[in-house]
């Protein structure tokens, strides 16, 4: 379908990318993978057609639809929501076997498009709103469901899940798992790429890796390969240095001339095994020590909120614990952030709020462009803050923090996201705070970065609150979830994972209960006959889609265990090949010695 030749980019000396070549085949689900700045949504614009490569050639399929979704892009006012995602040329031959979203019962474009609003996280009175009144994360959903209604035959996608909620994530995953095109994407999500995707194709030091798995397989084989590399990589530099110490040993000894000349073009023409780069970034730090707080550390009774006629919050009650570690999930604007800025006492509120004994409250805004004073530099929004001793480890904190040198001179106005996110969670190892309050920490952090914070938190030993879609980062790290919704927040114990397999349940009985709602309106027996055998014929067709799936997964499992297996008999093979060459190597070098020594 795609047939990427020759590709490369150079930036003035820097080479991005040298000579990549891989095939996008039909119906491939792919994640694109490297640390930050390896050229992951460079080549997802050169695909696009939106960006040139310095050589090489993009060959593509007749009459084949791309549809490109960027980090950031602009935007048009002067339409409504449902006005912007209908303005592509929609395509009548919209399929989907994801029965969750209804598109079954085929229907018009208007139905689709509201559908697919719906499933990123807009109601229907969102639709008829000019989309200059909704936020950049809003309207960029809004882009992506045109895209989606686009139909396309490979989608490009950089990012998607930055701006979306936990539950859109999810219907964004299952519309992607059984689409019926194919996918390209990036993305720091490991849940988001283990459920779409099949394959990975690693950028790494200007090259191409592919790897037939899913990101969390592929990690596991990536660190395999490098072993090998690693292994090969000393074998061939122990041979380049026996090599040249003959070469030096018997350069001027007329006997010898041929065969020095012999091995000097040996050295000349060897091709020299590289050992894919791995990000050693030095990023460590823990929290500093939290002073015992009392046993109840916020408390809500009856805490209700407006903004002017619109209702967020209504009569929450809430207590949280000396050292509970709870996350706030839900739609965007439930009134997480909401809740968590009254804890902080910096918006007004109705009802009661308690604060207990010694709470002292560290708090990471979701936001971090207006955290910062862009004409200060790194260093200078520590030292600004910083009282005491502290003071005396700014330098230290930074390092930890990969500011080290002349970054920690930077501007904060020209710090990347992930930059920018660094320097905010560093700020809060400046006090020794036992409350922490983090609204959306993971955006803009790489997947190592994100590890690295996940297990600091772990350690940490005071009170913590998290806002956030993440659920892998959430995943072993909060065990108690609270869901806002419809003005409300409801406890759940035993994680995200268990919450989010509960939530699906709770959907299903939520769309029969409008099933009954709907007959019981529809007050004419024979309606109520059609309706019903409707239905059953149907859930029929689920059924039936659903063991298809079932099949297909089974069939999958079994061709990523022969694959596996497959793998396991290569990398056999490829070490018994080395024991041997070794031993052979061994054998050439007594026999040149001996050699040697009948010659002098």
């Amino acid at each position: 379908m795609i047939s990427i030749d020759q590709i490369s980019v150079d930036f003035g000396n820097f080479q991005l990318f040298d000579n990549l070549n891989f095939l996008i085949n039909e119906k491939d689900s792919i994640g694109l993978v490297g640390k930050n700045g390896a050229g992951k949504s460079t080549l997802l614009k050169i695909i696009a057609g939106v960006g040139k490569a310095n050589s090489g050639f993009i060959n593509k399929s007749e009459n084949l639809e791309i549809a490109y979704l960027p980090q950031e892009m602009i935007l048009v006012d002067g339409r409504t929501v449902l006005e912007e995602a209908k303005t592509l040329k929609l395509i009548d031959k919209f399929t989907s076997i994801n029965d969750r979203f209804n598109f079954l019962d085929g229907g018009n474009i208007d139905k689709k498009t509201e559908q697919i609003l719906k499933g990123l996280g807009f109601i229907e009175s969102d639709f008829n709103r000019p989309t200059l009144e909704f936020s950049g994360g809003w309207r960029m959903r809004i882009e992506l469901a045109k895209i989606l209604l686009k139909n396309p035959d490979i989608l490009l996608l950089d990012e998607p899940t930055n701006h979306l909620d936990i539950e859109s994530i999810q219907w964004l995953e299952d519309f992607l798992k059984y689409y019926s095109g194919a996918i390209l994407l990036v993305s720091h999500d490991r849940q988001f790429l283990d459920s779409v995707t099949k394959r990975t194709l690693e950028i790494s030091m200007g090259q191409i890796h592919d790897y037939k798995v899913p990101y969390s397989k592929y990690v596991f084989l990536r660190k395999e390969r490098r072993e090998q590399q690693k292994a090969a990589y000393e074998n061939q530099q122990k041979m380049i240095k026996d090599t040249k110490k003959f070469i030096e040993r018997f350069r001027y000894k007329s006997t010898k001339s041929v065969q020095v000349q012999s091995r000097i073009k040996q050295l000349n023409k060897l091709k020299i095994i590289k050992i894919d780069e791995v990000d050693n970034r030095n990023l460590h730090f823990n929290f500093i020590d939290a002073p015992r707080s009392g046993s109840v550390v916020i408390e809500t009774k009856n805490l209700s909120k407006n903004y002017g006629e619109h209702l967020v919050l209504e009569n929450i009650n809430l207590i949280i614990e000396r050292g509970e570690k709870i996350a706030f999930v839900g739609r965007n604007g439930e009134g997480k952030t909401t809740l968590s800025r009254i804890i902080l006492n910096e918006i007004d509120f109705e009802g009661v709020l308690k604060t207990g004994h010694n709470v002292n409250i560290g708090y990471l805004a979701q936001n971090q462009d207006n955290s910062f004073y862009k004409n200060r530099t790194v260093f200078q929004t520590l030292d600004d803050i910083a009282v005491g001793e502290v003071r005396k480890k700014i330098r230290n904190i930074l390092g930890a923090f990969l500011f080290s040198g002349e970054d920690a001179e930077k501007k904060t106005s020209v710090l990347s996201g992930g930059e920018r996110s660094r320097l905010a969670i560093a700020k809060l190892l400046l006090k020794p705070y036992n409350l922490l309050i983090l609204d959306e920490p993971t955006n803009h952090l790489d997947m190592l970065s994100k590890e690295i914070l996940k297990k600091a938190l772990i350690k940490y030993n005071g009170t913590l609150i998290i806002v956030s879609h993440d659920r892998d980062f959430l995943n072993g790290l909060t065990p108690v979830i609270y869901e806002f919704k419809n003005k409300k927040i409801k406890q759940h114990q035993n994680g995200i994972y268990d919450f989010l397999e509960k939530k699906k349940m709770k959907n299903l009985r939520e769309i029969e209960i409008k099933d009954r709602i709907v007959k019981k309106k529809n007050n004419k027996t024979s309606l109520q006959k059609n309706i019903y055998f409707s239905r059953k014929e149907k859930e029929k067709e689920i059924r039936r889609i659903k063991n298809k799936i079932k099949k297909s997964e089974n069939k999958i499992d079994s061709l990523e265990k022969e694959q596996e297996k497959q793998n396991e008999d290569f990398y056999i093979k490829y070490k018994n090949l080395n024991k041997t060459l070794d031993k052979e190597m061994n054998i050439w070098g007594n026999l040149i010695t001996i050699l040697d020594k009948k010659n002098i």
